[in-house]
């Protein structure tokens, strides 16, 4: 009997929403509304390729060199982003989460996992994943510190929007008022600058075109934010919505353009090094934060 690359697959249907949830990583592998796709997805015989649908524990993004200091003691993380030597992502991508439900609801699912302290991330985390289908997808993601020390921490996601064609002829639409701009060797953090007035300003939305974008944004408003795509030809559109501070954009060269990455994230790139909106979970504390996908 073959295995999925994905692990087990548990299917979420509500109204003309059907949603395709995987064992590896808790991962969502598609999103469909009336059999279009509203994320990019990939095949039950496919791993994971390109962060598609993937959950980012414990810190989204990237930590230069896999190296930071934490209340006075130093950490190397393994780096997994060999070509830049860095640490990216988290450490749960590839993990095994089980389903923690009952299974009655078609509309429901819960999925865990729990983190155990290794290398570089000497913490225990029981992680929880929560999908429902309605009139959107929602995913909430908590985390709790079970382990007797005082542990950082960040979380986000990595879905890609999708209307069924290239991102080139398509309109995108965000709100913010600051960009992160990174070194294009090493995707380093540099500094912030204001998107007005800068190539990222896409406030009242206009065709991505050839643009090319991989980086962060903060500033979205200080409550929900939201950032659609949409094809002007057929009217069709994605959206996402979250409340995190910060959410990086992906023009997806990963993926040939054919889908928009949207990662909402509690905390930039190198926020175990910098502190900045890094989470500190101390023994028995619980975070939560969630997004949401819609048509």
């Amino acid at each position: 009997m073959s295995v999925s690359p994905s692990g087990e697959q548990w299917s979420l249907r509500a109204g003309r929403y059907e949603a395709t949830v995987v064992s590896v990583g808790g991962g969502l592998r598609g999103l469909t509304y009336d059999g279009r796709p509203v994320l990019l997805g990939y095949g039950e015989d496919e791993p994971a390729h390109a962060g598609i649908g993937q959950h980012l524990f414990p810190w989204p993004n990237r930590i230069t060199d896999g190296k930071y200091t934490f209340q006075g003691v130093e950490q190397q993380l393994s780096l997994t982003e060999p070509a830049r030597q860095n640490a990216i992502h988290g450490l749960t991508r590839w993990a095994n989460w089980v389903r923690d439900d009952d299974g009655s609801d078609p509309a429901v699912l819960v999925a865990r996992h729990q983190l155990f302290g290794q290398p570089g991330y000497p913490h225990q985390l029981e992680l929880t994943l929560t999908y429902r289908l309605g009139d959107e997808l929602s995913v909430t993601a908590s985390a709790t510190n079970v382990g007797a020390s005082d542990a950082p921490y960040g979380y986000g996601a990595h879905p890609y929007l999708s209307v069924g064609r290239s991102i080139d002829e398509c309109v995108l639409e965000f709100s913010a008022n600051e960009w992160l701009e990174v070194s294009p060797e090493r995707m380093t953090p540099i500094g912030l600058a204001p998107v007005e007035g800068s190539p990222y300003d896409y406030r009242g939305g206009r065709v991505i075109g050839s643009a090319a974008i991989d980086n962060a944004f903060t500033g979205l408003g200080g409550g929900s934010w939201s950032v659609s795509l949409t094809d002007p030809d057929s009217g069709a559109r994605s959206v996402l919505t979250s409340d995190t501070p910060w959410m990086q954009v992906f023009t997806g060269e990963a993926v040939g353009r054919t889908a928009l990455a949207v990662e909402p994230m509690t905390c930039p790139p190198d926020a175990f090094i910098t502190g900045q909106n890094l989470i500190v979970l101390k023994p028995g504390d619980s975070h939560t934060t969630s997004f949401a996908v819609s048509v």
